[in-house]
């Protein structure tokens, strides 16, 4: 499945428990010598709501949410449902070519972040090179966003490890680079983390729509562009963030499991 070019090999365990390590998702997650993804999404039984989602990136680290992900798990299962994860409980409706979700509310207490020591999180005195100061934002994992003039001129790729993997972010974070491009519409790139550059990040727009509407440089709902299309993204400050967008079936496969 893929969510805008975001894409998943989907396991269904809830009838048949999988045993998932960090070097088996890594396997899979191969695209070479395994099946390929982006992230490896296993569903389960969960006691409190309709289905659980593990979530590993392609390194084979559990990350807490993915949006893009979470919009393929009505579409998986085919009707709405409520998803435990890591991150919370999460709300998935299924909507004409693909989903609405209820990502939860946003936080931005350093500690929530988290970062290594107490700062501001709307305009954090820290920078990279020539980026301008960030902001940082939890949305059930770690993001922290610059918005800069010209996308087209940062070197995402070089960025983008060296700022996921600085000390003040103790589990390392998702890193969004951001352009305002009109009114309520914002450009965005995500060097994500444990992925790197992906053509779409659900998480990461909610989190650069949140800091743009906290920096008073947009109000929802936001359109955000990333490389694999749109997503549309709602926030009012003390509420939820709604998250709609594209989810995509591929095809379904088997492989010999003992191989991973």
């Amino acid at each position: 499945m893929h969510g805008l070019g975001n894409d998943f090999v989907v396991i269904d365990a809830r009838a048949a428990p999988v045993a998932m390590s960090e070097a088996r998702a890594r396997a899979i997650a191969d695209r070479h010598a395994g099946i390929g993804c982006d992230q490896l999404i296993v569903i389960g039984d969960a006691p409190d709501a309709d289905v659980s989602m593990q979530i590993f990136n392609a390194d084979g680290s559990e990350v807490e949410a993915c949006g893009n992900a979470t919009r393929c798990v009505p579409l998986f299962i085919g009707r709405d449902v409520t998803i435990r994860t890591r991150a919370g409980l999460l709300d998935a409706r299924l909507i004409d070519g693909g989903a609405s979700v209820d990502m939860g509310a946003p936080r931005f207490d350093w500690d929530a972040i988290p970062l290594a020591y107490a700062m501001d999180t709307l305009t954090m005195p820290a920078s990279w090179e020539e980026l301008p100061a960030p902001a940082a934002v939890n949305v059930g994992n770690p993001h922290v966003i610059f918005f800069v003039d010209d996308l087209d001129g940062v070197d995402t790729a070089r960025l983008g490890p060296v700022i996921e993997q600085d000390p003040l972010f103790p589990k390392r974070v998702n890193v969004n680079f951001a352009q305002v491009v009109g009114e309520n519409h914002i450009r965005l790139i995500v060097w994500e983390r444990g992925a790197g550059l992906t053509r779409a990040c659900g998480t990461g727009a909610c989190a650069t729509a949140v800091a743009a509407i906290r920096r008073k440089l947009a109000h929802g709902p936001v359109i955000v562009t990333l490389p694999g299309g749109d997503l549309v993204i709602d926030w009012r400050p003390g509420g939820s963030i709604r998250m709609t967008g594209p989810a995509t079936h591929v095809f379904d496969g088997e492989a010999d499991w003992a191989r991973f």
